[in-house]
C-alpha cells in the first residue's frame, strides 16, 4: 500500500475512508456525463435568441399569435350550410383541430407596413411614402389595369406593403371587410388575387309602436337608419309616412345581420315585415324565385310593388294638399292646386315615382325648375320648384322608379323650399294621395307552392319571436 494511503488510513477511521471513495466514484461518473463546451454554447445561444425574440420582436410574436387565434375562431364559426348534408351535424358539434401555437410562433413573421390614404393621395404618393419608386407604381398599375382596382382610393382606406431588401414583394388592399386584393411578386411578375370571405348571417327581430313618427320610433326600437329606409321603401307604394300613419300604429321586422369574426359588419335585408296601420295589417314577405330574383309580396302572393310610388320624397311634410279651390299664397287669389306640396329642406333628393321618360326639363313659369316624366301612353308626373337637377338627365332620358331626378328648392313662385308634385291621367289631374295605382306582377303560378311554404314559415316566426320577446319582458 502506498505511503499516502497508509498515512490517510492512520489518520481517519475506515468508515470515513469508504465515504471518500464513494464520493470519488460519483464525481468521476458526473464528469464523464457532462456535455461538451460546444453543446453548452449551443444551448446558451438558443436561450439568447429566444430571449432576444421575446424582447426585440414582441410585436411580431403578438401579431402571429393573433393570427393563430383568429384561424381557430374562423374555423369554429364557418357556416355549416356549405358542408355536405351528411356532415353538417358533426360539424356543428366537433371542435376545430388544435393548432400548435409554439410552432406557429417560431415561424417567420411577415413585416407588413400600412399607410392610410389621405386627402389628395394617389398611388404615386403612397408608394413614395413607402420608399418605393415610379417603376414599382408602373408595375402595380400594369398588374391591376384590367379591373382598375386601385384607380380610386378614398381617404381613410389603407394600403399594406411587404418590402424586403428595398424590393416590393406584396401589396394588400382591403376593398371591404369581405373583399381584399392581394398582389404578390411570383417569378418576377406581380400576380393579382382577390380574397373573399363569407360572413355569418343571423336573423334579428324588432318590434315597436308609433308615438310620433316612423323614423324616430323605429330608431328608438333599435333599427338602423339603413333598415328604416328599407322598411319605408317596401311600403312606399301603399303608405305616405308623413300623412297616413297614426299614433298607436305598430311594426314588426325580421331582418338579417352580417357578422365577421364575431363582430357585426353590416345589415342584410329585411326577411319579412308587418305594419299595423289604422287597424289594417300590411304584411310583406321577401321571396327569391327559382331564377334568383327577389321581391316582396303579400301573404297571398300579390306584389308589394306598384307602378308608382305614393310619395316621391322621403319623410317630408305635406304643406299643401290637392285642392281645386285653394287660395294661392303668392298671388293671393283663388287658383286650383292640382298637386301636393311636400315641404323639405333645400337639397333633399326627389325621386321618380315610376319608370318612364323625361319629356320636359327646364324652367316652366311659376313652377320654376321642373321635370315632367311620361309613364306609358297615358300618365305623366310633374316635379316643380327644384333647386337643381340630376345633371345626368336630359330630355329623352329614361328613368327608373326611385331614381333621384332633382333636388328640393324654391325656384319659381314659392315662399319656401318644397316639392310640388302632380299626377295626370290622360291630361286630367288626379290627387296623388288617393289615386289607385296598378300592381306589379304577382308570384308566378309555378312558384306559388314554394312561396306558400315561405309565407307560412314567416307567419310562424313572427308568432315565435313575439312570444319570446313577451316572455322575456315578463
Amino acid at each position: 500500500m502506498p505511503n499516502f494511503l497508509q498515512q490517510i488510513k492512520g489518520r481517519f477511521p475506515t468508515v470515513h475512508l469508504a465515504a471518500i471513495s464513494i464520493c470519488g466514484v460519483i464525481l468521476s461518473i458526473t464528469l464523464l456525463l457532462l456535455p461538451s463546451e460546444e453543446v453548452s454554447a449551443t444551448k446558451s445561444n438558443l436561450q439568447t435568441v429566444q430571449t432576444s425574440t421575446n424582447t426585440t420582436h414582441a410585436g411580431s410574436v403578438d401579431q402571429t399569435s393573433q393570427r393563430v387565434r383568429k384561424s381557430i375562431v374562423l374555423d369554429l364559426a364557418r357556416p355549416t350550410s356549405s358542408l355536405p348534408e351528411n356532415q353538417r351535424d358533426a360539424a356543428t358539434f366537433t371542435p376545430a383541430p388544435e393548432t400548435d401555437v409554439t410552432t406557429a410562433l417560431l415561424q417567420p413573421t411577415e413585416n407588413w407596413i400600412s399607410y392610410t390614404v389621405q386627402k389628395n393621395d394617389n398611388l404615386t404618393s403612397l408608394f413614395k411614402r413607402a420608399g418605393l419608386n415610379a417603376r414599382d407604381v408602373y408595375n402595380i398599375s400594369q398588374a391591376t389595369k384590367h379591373d382598375n382596382e386601385l384607380s380610386r382610393l378614398y381617404p381613410g382606406e389603407s394600403l399594406a406593403f411587404l418590402i424586403e431588401e428595398a424590393s416590393l414583394k406584396k401589396l394588400k388592399y382591403e376593398i371591404s371587410p369581405l373583399k381584399t386584393l392581394l398582389i404578390e411578386l411570383i417569378d418576377n411578375k406581380f400576380a393579382v388575387n382577390t380574397i373573399e370571405r363569407t360572413p355569418v348571417t343571423k336573423e334579428h327581430y324588432i318590434e315597436g309602436v308609433i308615438e310620433g313618427s316612423l323614423f324616430v320610433d323605429a330608431e328608438r326600437a333599435g333599427l338602423s337608419n339603413n333598415m328604416i329606409m328599407q322598411f319605408a321603401s317596401i311600403y312606399g307604394w301603399d303608405i305616405d309616412f308623413s300623412q297616413d300613419i297614426r299614433k298607436g300604429d305598430s311594426f314588426r321586422i325580421i331582418y338579417n345581420e352580417q357578422f365577421l369574426d364575431g363582430k357585426k359588419i353590416s345589415d342584410g335585408h329585411i326577411v319579412a315585415a308587418q305594419f299595423i296601420n289604422n287597424g289594417e295589417n300590411l304584411t310583406a314577405i321577401r321571396y327569391t324565385d327559382s331564377e334568383g330574383s327577389s321581391s316582396y309580396y303579400t301573404p297571398d302572393g300579390h306584389s308589394m310593388r306598384k307602378a308608382f310610388l305614393r310619395m316621391p320624397i322621403n319623410f317630408a311634410r305635406v304643406s299643401s294638399r290637392f285642392n281645386l279651390s285653394r287660395k294661392h299664397p303668392v298671388l293671393n287669389k283663388i287658383r286650383a292646386h292640382k298637386g301636393v306640396d311636400y315641404a323639405a329642406s333645400t337639397g333633399t333628393p326627389i325621386k321618380a315615382s315610376g319608370d318612364g321618360k323625361v319629356i320636359w326639363k327646364g324652367n316652366k313659369g311659376g313652377y320654376g325648375r321642373t321635370i315632367i316624366i311620361q309613364h306609358g301612353s297615358n300618365i305623366t308626373t310633374l316635379y316643380a320648384h327644384m333647386s337643381k337637377y340630376n345633371k345626368k338627365l336630359k330630355k329623352g332620358s329614361r328613368v327608373k322608379q326611385g331614381q333621384a331626378i332633382g333636388y328640393v328648392g324654391k325656384s319659381g313662385l314659392a315662399t319656401g323650399p318644397h316639392l310640388h308634385y302632380e299626377f295626370r291621367v290622360n291630361g286630367a289631374h288626379k290627387n296623388p294621395m288617393t289615386v289607385k295605382f296598378p300592381h306589379a306582377s304577382p308570384v308566378p303560378k309555378k312558384e306559388l307552392v314554394a312561396f306558400g311554404e315561405v309565407a307560412s314559415q314567416m307567419k310562424n316566426q313572427f308568432k315565435t319571436y313575439a312570444a319570446t320577446l313577451y316572455a322575456r319582458a315578463n
